[in-house]
Parts: structure tokens; sequence; C-alpha cells
């Protein structure tokens, strides 16, 4: 992009920001910290500003001050971060016949979310989960109290006034941190997850799958500093969730790329976590190995190998952990790059998740509208910075492949920034994309059931108006 447009934007954004300032008291009001909306059609409208003044505030104190505003403003439009516990426990009681979408927004996140809730308000869909893995937080430069606010203020701009839920995703203990220092690497994830709750997650995966031992002679063994550390960081969650709020819980079987989960040791690790478990609910659901991994596997040639989900184990184990342990299911991770007639089947295996994202950052990357001078620029960045993660047996475009989900964190502004002219009609493909995914998975008309299932529960945030200079 050259200097002469960036300058441009800059200039527009600036107008659009001291209009938006102009505006506000005339649209909502603020009484003992307490937002009330007076003009919700005109606060729409400058959502897209606010939003992206707040994401790229330099101060940070001012920043978390705006994001607080903005999450208060989405509460009084009806827009409520939420659990998604009462519909699972449903599940678990009879499957409804339709598998949840959790999707992961790497990039452009904003703009995507838009598009989501645009298509779900179309298909009368409210049963759909917004995630961010540990990894992701990191490298796309979404903090969670960003990515909530953002999904949020997305949800305003659409006018879709369903409970939202917001997921922490393969909140992880990694491997090698474990092994080399526990104590530190368990306080980390903790931190994590305190962070995640403060920002309204009100969903959270567990992933302490990693440390599954398969030396071990016996599968519970061998689940055990799996099953272990997850009733200890569930416990964690239990005893700092909101009042009023049950904090929906996912454990993990089987690391994603493995080896295949068997009902064995699905019922080895639930039954080493009830014994254990101390608390009022414990795991809502559970994430099991079938055959896929993150991001589908690339050949040399940039094209992806057709991967083959064991969908007979998938259903047996979510038979299991429904019937007896009353969980709404096994949930399926890396699925976003599966061929388009894979999707039917979940529903068929009664899976009650599937964890999309890759998928939805290839269309963004591939499609004809995105400039191929942008996409280069983002390329020569990411080779240069991350060269290093380049493995030697990689051709040029599996690396490019592998690396360009990190393209979107460290020039953010940039994707932000490219034109309406540019994104919208790449808005358009992951429209029609999450289109095919709610109908295959069943989800349409869905905000009868969320409805009788789900009870949102406000929790109030306190920000500081005085600190954002606007009104």
């Amino acid at each position: 992009m050259s200097n002469v447009l960036e300058f441009a934007i800059i200039v527009k954004k600036f107008r659009e920001v001291v209009m938006a300032v102009a505006g506000l008291k005339d649209i909502l009001e603020i009484k003992d910290g307490t937002v009330s909306i007076k003009d919700k059609t005109t606060l729409k409208k400058l959502m897209d500003t606010l939003i992206y003044t707040a994401v790229f505030e330099d101060n940070e104190e001012k920043r978390k001050n705006f994001f607080l505003f903005i999450k208060e403003i989405a509460k009084a439009c009806g827009v409520i971060p939420s659990s998604i516990q009462g519909l699972y426990e449903e599940m678990g009681r009879e499957y409804p016949g339709f598998t949840v979408p959790a999707i992961n927004i790497r990039g452009l996140t904003y703009d995507v979310a838009r598009a989501i809730f645009r298509k779900a308000i179309e298909k009368d869909v409210a049963a759909l989960i917004f995630e961010i893995a540990r990894s992701e937080i990191g490298y796309t430069k979404q903090r969670p109290l960003e990515y909530a606010t953002v999904i949020l203020a997305a949800a305003v701009a659409e006018g879709f006034e369903y409970p939202i839920f917001i997921q922490g995703d393969h909140f992880q203990l990694v491997r090698k941190h474990f092994l080399k220092e526990p104590n530190a690497e368990f306080n980390y994830v903790k931190g994590l997850i305190s962070e995640a709750i403060d920002a309204e997650f009100y969903n959270i995966d567990i992933d302490s799958s990693t440390l599954v031992d398969l030396e071990k002679p016996t599968i519970k063994e061998q689940q055990r500093p799996n099953f272990e550390n997850t009733v200890a960081l569930a416990e964690f969650i239990r005893n700092i969730q909101p009042k009023g709020i049950d904090i929906s819980i996912g454990g993990e079987i089987g690391e994603i790329g493995s080896k295949n989960s068997t009902p064995e040791e699905a019922r080895a690790y639930l039954d080493g976590f009830k014994e254990i478990f101390r608390g009022s609910k414990g795991l809502s659901k559970l994430s099991v190995q079938t055959g896929t991994s993150h991001g589908g596997v690339c050949l040399p040639d940039g094209t992806l190998a057709n991967v083959k989900i064991d969908f007979d184990t998938l259903k047996i184990i979510s038979d299991v952990v429904r019937n007896e342990y009353g969980l709404s299911g096994c949930v399926q991770h890396g699925a976003s790059t599966l061929p388009e007639d894979a999707f039917d089947m979940f529903p068929k295996t009664n899976t009650s998740e599937v964890h999309l994202a890759t998928g939805f950052q290839n269309i963004i990357y591939d499609s004809k509208y995105l400039p191929e001078d942008f996409r280069r620029q983002v390329y020569s960045f990411i080779k240069e910075e991350y060269i290093n993660e380049k493995k030697e047996n990689q051709s040029e475009e599996q690396f490019i492949y592998s690396i360009r989900k990190k393209g979107f964190g460290p020039v953010k502004k940039k994707w932000w920034d490219l034109p309406s002219s540019i994104k919208n009609p790449i808005m358009g493909e992951l429209e029609s994309k999450f289109g095919l995914l709610f109908e295959k998975l069943n989800v349409i008309n869905t905000t009868g059931i969320i409805k009788r299932n789900i009870n949102p529960v406000i929790v109030k945030k306190t920000f500081d108006i005085d600190k954002l200079e606007l009104l």
C-alpha cells in the first residue's frame, strides 16, 4: 500500500472518530456507570469506528477502558457473553441432531465476525461459538479482552441479539514446558484462564492431553497426568467463575494429530476425573482424535492431502460419553479443511462440537480479491520473520502454508485498513462458506433451543469514562 493511500486512510479514520465521539451523547447515556441506549440504529453505524479506535489505541489503560466501555454498550443492546453449559446439559440428556461450530478467527476479526453474524441471522442460527486458542492469542496479537470485545461489537453492528459464546480453545499445558518446570507452566495456564474469564470467556477447553504417557502399563495410568491436571484446572475455574454462571469446561484425551482415541481411553479419563473432582459440575464435552491435524496436511506442491476421519470411532465415543457420563458428546478438532461432503457426518455421528479455523484463513489468503502485491508483502514479512521455523524437508509452498497464520497479528492494522472494496467481496466468500457449514452441521433454526436452555447473566464491568475523553 502506498504512503499516500495510508495517509488518506489515517485522515479518514480521524474524521470518523471525531464524528463518532460528537454523536455519542445523542445515542447513549451513562448513569452511575451503567450504559443505556437511546438510538440503537445509529449506534450500529458507529460501531465500526468505535471498535477500530479501541483496537489501535496506543495508551494501554485507555485501550482497556475503551474495550470495557464497548462491552457494556453491547450488553445494553442485549448482546451478552454466556456459557453454553445449559445447551450441553440438554445434549447430554438427548442429542438434538446438530453439531455446534466453534470458529477461531485469526485475522480481520471484526469483519469476519460480522460476516458470521449476518449469515447466522439469515439462517436463524444461535448455536455457535467464537473461540481462540492459547497459541493463537500470541501470534494473532489478540488478548482475550480484545477478542471478546471485537466479537461483541460485531454482533451489535449486525443486530444479533442472542447469547454470545466465547471460548478459550486449547488452553494447553505444553509438554516440554511442563516437564521442565511443571509449576511455572501450570501457573501460566491458570493465569491465562483468569484473564480469559475476566474478559468474559465463559467456555474453557482444558488441554492436558499432551501429558498422556503411553509408556505406562495401563490406560488409566497413561491418562492419569491428563485427568489429574484437568481436575486441578477445572476446580480452579469453578472457584473463580462469576456468580450465577456455570462455565462450560471441556477436556481432551487425544492430542490432535497423534494416534486415534479409543472408548477405553475415554472411560479411563472420565472415571479418573470423576473420582477426584470436587465441584458442582464437571466437564461438558470431550475432545478426541479421529484422524485430523490442525491446519490440514499440506503437500510439497501446496495442495492439501485428503484426510479420512474415523467417523465410526467418533460416534462410538460420543455415545459412550453421553450415555454413560452425561456429557454433550465428543468434540472434533482440525476440521475446517475437510471436504464439504464430510460435514454432514458430524450430526449423524452425534458429535456435539466441531472446531474450525484454517479453512477460513485459507479463503482470505487465497481469495482472488486480495491484491497480489498485498499478499506478497505479507508473505515476504513472514518468510523473513519466521525463517528459523522452516523445516529442512519443507518446500517453499509447505512453509508458507504452515506459517501464514502468523501473518495476521504483526501487521494487523494493514489488514484492518484494507478498503471495503477489497474486504467486502472476501467477506462474501466467507459468508457462503459459513452458510454451507451451518446447513451441513444442522444448526439452522437453533435460536429456539438456545432461548430455552440459556439464561444469560450480565456481569457488569467497571470502566472509567473520564479517561476515554469521549463524553
